[in-house]
Parts: structure tokens; C-alpha cells; sequence
């Protein structure tokens, strides 16, 4: 998963962005990078780590120009290292070129072996890179056209953005997997993964760009073309389950609401006899309010979350005993105390977390545990954008619910079902989003 943002034709594109970058960051915490244009060339920076350590006020300086992209990265192709941070920058025929991009090619390793017999030498492992090579090498006559052609040999999901020295190219791939949202501010346009970030710079939301849509924002204004063959949407059901922040709107609806169905649904299929429902904060919580209203039970905070713990926590020495889910969360003991408690979280990836929690408020004086997932069991691996484990590392993908309920230590298990996740997003037909993860069924050809 990652986050783009770009904006053209404001003064101070490079700080919005930055501004941008912080909405998204959610979306990746390994890398930021912004790219900045002043009409005749581009200036780059890209650093590892979150949007607030990278750009410094100096940084930014540097950015000038009225025009910018930025890109926040969690690596689901390549690996976690500085080569890798986007948007990549650079330099071929019709001159400076970034690129930043948000999703995965599914024929990424086949399109870059043969890039590599025809001489194509690779400075990173993102697949983004395959773009840029195929870019480079087309013959069509214009920036739009050559990024068009080099798509077209692209199989998988992608909202792009593209910047060179007098133009924003914004691209989604014709499923629509991956979100992409466009904004105006005063006479600038603005291209974001998520809502959250046109509303941190007070942006007016326009709408989605939709699947297979090019826009293209230049000194005449705004150009829409779809220059991609129809396919059924796919929207990806996992942005609502847990990946987009929840006061976004996304796919035309509130994260937050869609969340609070989700769990209103696993209230109806999975019902508990307890006393309280909590919440794994964050992204449990709106499923959790939404349980609790449909059950009738008490919402209440049971575990607090600590906002100070980095991907790279280190302990002090290796005798000292791994501390595990502690180190986030911590039990609200006067929540627990005797009760029989219902602890709503989004899913279940491999199991180990889930047991850490529910040992976690067993020993914190809880009764009993009833842990319900507002999502079906994830069973397959996504190929679209988000980094999911192996089949073989999915715990539902070879064990029954009854099974990973013994394996957790809860006193129950309960998951949402497909239909009923497909209801609360509005899709009742189960037609207009891939849940892949859930149901094995992928919308796109997956090569080796």
C-alpha cells in the first residue's frame, strides 16, 4: 500500500504537498518523497521514514515551483531501502519525468525480465520502474500517448501519478482497485489517494477520477480521457475494512459509516451474551460502536493504544523478554474487570496478535472473551497493493474457526460473512468490488 498526492498550480505546491503526505500517512510509514516543479525542471527529494522526520522547512525550500507530486510507500514490491522511495525521477527524450504510484503489477517479474534481455538496466525493485522503461521507449508523440502505450502492457492495479515540467498526468487502472480522488484549491487541481488529504489543505472535493480515466492538468486546465478498454469495477473492499483512514470518503462513501454497518452486520450473523463491547483501536473502533448499537450491549474503552511505537522498536537487551502487543496496547482494567467482554477488530492475519489481545484482557481481569472480526476470514493473498502474507501464513486459509477460536484462547469466534461485508459496503449483488482476499476470486490474470 501506499499514498500519492499531487497538486498543479499553486504557489506553494511542495509544502501542500508535505501537508498532503500527512494525511496519507497512514497509508505508508517507510518512505516519503516529494517531487517539484517550476515550469522548466524538476527537484526531488525522497528520505526513509515518516513525512514529519524526512522534509525539514530547508527541504521544502528547496521544492520551489507551482507544481508537485509526493508519494508515501509501504513496500509490497521491492524492498524497504532508499533506491525504492518514490516518486522516481528521470531523465529521457522529452526530458525530466517522476512518477509515483499507488498498487501492484501482476506481471511485473515476467515484463521485467524481458526489459532486461532488451537492455533495460534497473535502478531499483519497484515495479514501478517497468513504467518508466516502457515510457522511455515508445515512439508516440506525446507524454499522454507514451504513458498510455506503456500502460496498456501493464497488467494488475494502479492510480499513477505523473509529473514533468509543465504537466500532472493522473492515471487508474480500468478495475479501479486502488482509490484516487481529485480537488480544487482556488485555481489549483489536486489528485489524492484519500479525501483526508484534500481536507487537510481545505481543498473542495470534486469527485473520483474514475477507472480508466486519464486526467491531465497543464497550463490550458483540465483534460479527461478514458483511453483504457471497460472492464467490470473492482473496487478493493479491504480500503473499507481497514486500510483508508475512516473519516475519508471513499468509492462515493464514509469510511466510517461503511465501518459502523460492517459492524452493525456482525452483530446481526455473530451475536455474543457479554457485557460490554470494545474495540482493538483504531481501526476496530467504528465496527465496534456499530455492534454495540446493534446488540443492545455498553460501547466501552477496554484498550488504549499507544501512538509512540515505531515499525523498529528495539529492546534494551536480548535477555529481557519480548513484550509483544503490550508495547501498543494496554487494558483498561476497570473496563474488564468480571465482565464478559465482546473485542471487535477488522481481521485475523496470522492469529499471533489476536492471541497476544485476548491473553492480554484475560489477565486484565476479563470473564470471558468473545472476539469478533468484522470481515470474513483471510484466506488468499492480495496481489493488488497490499502486502498480506503467504497463503501458507493466513491462519484461516488451513484452520476451521473453531480451530484458530482454541488457538487465540477465546471463548468465541465470530467473523462477518461475505455477503454481509458485500451489504454494508453497498453491494448487495457482490459486483463492484474485489474481495480476492476473502474469496480467492482474482479480477486479473497473475503471472509468474
Amino acid at each position: 500500500m501506499c499514498g500519492v498526492f499531487g497538486i498543479y498550480g499553486h504557489e506553494e505546491a511542495s509544502n501542500l504537498a508535505y501537508l498532503g503526505l500527512h494525511a496519507l500517512q497512514h497509508r505508508g510509514q517507510e518512505s516519503g518523497g516529494i517531487v517539484a516543479s517550476d515550469g522548466q525542471r524538476l527537484r526531488s527529494f525522497r528520505g526513509m521514514g515518516l513525512v514529519a522526520d524526512t522534509f525539514t522547512a530547508p527541504v521544502l525550500d528547496a521544492l520551489t515551483g507551482s507544481a508537485a507530486i509526493g508519494h508515501v510507500r509501504y513496500s509490497t514490491a521491492g524492498t524497504s531501502h532508499l533506491k525504492n522511495a518514490q516518486p522516481l525521477e528521470v531523465s529521457f527524450a522529452q526530458g525530466q519525468l517522476a512518477v509515483a504510484h499507488n498498487g501492484n503489477f501482476t506481471n511485473a517479474d515476467a515484463s521485467r525480465r524481458q526489459l532486461e534481455e532488451d537492455g533495460a538496466i534497473f535502478q531499483s525493485d519497484a515495479d514501478t520502474e517497468n513504467v518508466v522503461h516502457y515510457i522511455a521507449r515508445s515512439k508516440a508523440p506525446t507524454l499522454e500517448a507514451r504513458i498510455v502505450e506503456a500502460l496498456k502492457k501493464i497488467d494488475g492495479a494502479f492510480s499513477m501519478l505523473f509529473l514533468s515540467a509543465n504537466k500532472l498526468v493522473a492515471v487508474r487502472d480500468a478495475i479501479g482497485f486502488r482509490p484516487l480522488v481529485l480537488g480544487r484549491l482556488k485555481n489549483a487541481y489536486v489528485i489524492a489517494s484519500e479525501t483526508t488529504a484534500l481536507e487537510l489543505i481545505e481543498a473542495e472535493y470534486l469527485r473520483e477520477i474514475e477507472p480508466g480515466e486519464m486526467v491531465v492538468v497543464d497550463g490550458e486546465g483540465l483534460k479527461s480521457s478514458f483511453p483504457f478498454e471497460k472492464r467490470p469495477p473492482g473496487r478493493c473492499i479491504f480500503e473499507l475494512v481497514y486500510f483508508a483512514r475512516p473519516d475519508s470518503r471513499l468509492f462515493g462513501r464514509s469510511v466510517f459509516e461503511t465501518r459502523k454497518e460492517m459492524g452493525r452486520q456482525l452483530a446481526r450473523e455473530q451475536p455474543a451474551q457479554a457485557d460490554v463491547v470494545i474495540a482493538v483501536p483504531d481501526s476496530g473502533v467504528a465496527a465496534a460502536i456499530g455492534y454495540a448499537e446493534k446488540s443492545g450491549l455498553p460501547y466501552d474503552v477496554g484498550l488504549i493504544r499507544s501512538h509512540y511505537v515505531g515499525r523498529t522498536f528495539i529492546e534494551p537487551q536480548q535477555s529481557i523478554r519480548h513484550f509483544g502487543v503490550k508495547l501498543k496496547l494496554a487494558p483498561v482494567r476497570a473496563t474488564l474487570q468480571g465482565k464478559r467482554v465482546v473485542v471487535v477488530d477488522d481481521s485475523i492475519v496470522r492469529g499471533t496478535t489476536s492471541r497476544k489481545i485476548v491473553k492480554l484482557l484475560k489477565a486484565a481481569g476479563a470473564k470471558e472473551v468473545h472476539l469478533r472480526i468484522s470481515s470474513p476470514p483471510n484466506t488468499w493473498p492480495c496481489f493488488y497493493g497490499i502486502a498480506t502474507p503467504t497463503r501458507q501464513e493466513l491462519i484461516a486459509a488451513s484452520h476451521s474457526v473453531e480451530e484458530i477460536a482454541a488457538y487465540i484462547t477465546a471463548d468465541s469466534l465470530g467473523y462477518l460473512s461475505l455477503d454481509g461485508l458485500h451489504g454494508a459496503a453497498g453491494d448487495t449483488g457482490g459486483k463492484t468490488y474485489c474481495s480476492a482476499c476473502f474469496s480467492g476470486r482474482y479480477l486479473t490474470p497473475l503471472s509468474a
